[in-house]
């Protein structure tokens, strides 16, 4: 049976390139980059072209680019450091209620070290409403943090014109770009943000590297401490080969990104059409337009998406129910239930994101085999019995 891979919001398949390029930095370039001998300083120069390369990819300057292992890290870093950089000028926090758990989770420790956060709730589509992040500012807002778009909805955020707004107020503003960079154009200064997070593995990268983007003058404390590498911004030895992987993945990138756009958002919309004509009681979750390329996010009614996912998986097709990092948690999605479904609608979502190695024959086979699932399933759901 083919496997298909509709989950690439999770993670990707590291691209064999990626892999080549890694390669030599675990057994023959593999000193440690604060070392003085030649191996070391061989590793020390294939960082620093990763980070040119990296800069390149949103528009930074390569002294702007510090390494972490992963979204989740720069996320933490970000907030963090900013908070605590500035805790004498103030205590406040705006941010949206459809965040990734590393940006809620980390505002809830710091709501619980004194900070106050305030969640902006969204419309139906998922959308942040640039009034809202206005009228939420006050005297004591050091930073607001609204991701560039939701992992789980692909909604697309305004973030330029909340970038305007918090630049006007003189307020540090954090975007996380790691469901779009390398995906959709990214420009750090086109979006007036001061600190963006990426993430190697949601870009044919290894897992366990990242990077944050931190502008020029931004005040934030390190958040991790011990030796003076990343300009003693991140202590802790580079993983180079993963930099490295990093720098291959967003080289890939660059060279391929606006036809592989084009080329999953023709994809996207043939599973939308198709999934909405076939299917009945279904809805789309999500802006129709302003959304991620390759995502495709539904809720079924009188269905529950666990077993939707079960059920397509024994058919060789790999989705999820919404965010990797939730997938293990029976309570509904954050996300679904701030555009307003109930819980019921938000237990029955089943997301797909597309990829590189996505082709018109998956998802032919998607909509041949979903619709069957859906009505087996439905026959003998308790949900729809007691509507009926």
């Amino acid at each position: 049976m083919k496997r298909i891979y509709l989950d690439y919001a999770a993670t990707t398949p590291t691209h064999p390139e990626v892999v080549k390029a890694m390669l030599p930095y675990f057994t023959g370039s593999f000193g440690n980059p604060s070392s003085l001998y030649s191996c070391g300083q061989e590793a020390k120069g294939a960082i620093q072209e990763v980070r040119v390369r990296v800069a390149e990819l949103i528009g930074a300057r390569d002294e702007e680019i510090v390494f972490t292992s992963g979204g989740t890290e720069a996320d933490n870093f970000a907030l963090k450091g900013v908070a605590y950089a500035n805790e004498k000028k103030g205590d406040h926090i705006i941010t949206s209620s459809i965040e990734h758990h590393a940006v809620i989770e980390t505002c809830k420790f710091l709501e619980r070290r004194r900070f106050s956060v305030t969640y902006l709730p969204v419309d139906e589509y998922g959308l942040v409403d640039p009034d809202d992040v206005r009228r939420a500012i006050t005297n004591k807002t050091i930073l607001i943090s609204v991701m560039h778009a939701n992992n789980e909805m692909g909604t697309i955020e305004p973030i330029a014109e909340i970038g305007r707004i918090a630049k006007g107020a003189g307020i540090y503003f954090h975007t996380d770009a790691v469901q779009t960079a390398g995906h959709i154009p990214v420009d750090v200064n086109e979006l007036e943000v001061d600190l963006l997070s990426i993430s190697a593995h949601k870009l044919y990268g290894p897992k366990g590297v990242g990077a944050l983007y931190i502008r020029k003058g931004t005040k934030l404390i390190p958040f991790m401490h011990g030796g003076e590498q990343e300009r003693r911004r991140r202590a802790s030895t580079e993983n180079v080969p993963g930099i490295v992987g990093f720098g291959r993945a967003v080289e890939l990138a660059q060279q391929e990104m606006s036809e592989e756009a084009e080329r999953l958002t023709y994809l996207r919309d043939q599973l939308i059409k198709g999934l909405l004509e076939r299917i009945d009681h279904i809805r789309l979750n999500g802006h129709p337009q302003k959304r991620l390329p390759n995502n495709v996010n539904v809720s079924v009614d009188y269905v529950e998406g666990e077993s939707m996912v079960l059920n397509l998986d024994l058919e060789g097709i790999c989705a999820s129910t919404g965010s990797a990092c939730s997938s293990s948690s029976l309570e509904a999605s954050h996300v679904l239930l701030a555009i307003g479904l109930s819980h019921e609608q938000a237990h029955g979502s089943l997301r797909f994101t597309l990829g590189k190695w996505t082709s018109e024959e998956d998802i032919g086979r998607v909509l041949e085999v979903l619709p069957q699932i859906v009505a087996k399933l439905r026959a003998m759901s308790p949900l729809l019995k007691s509507h009926r």
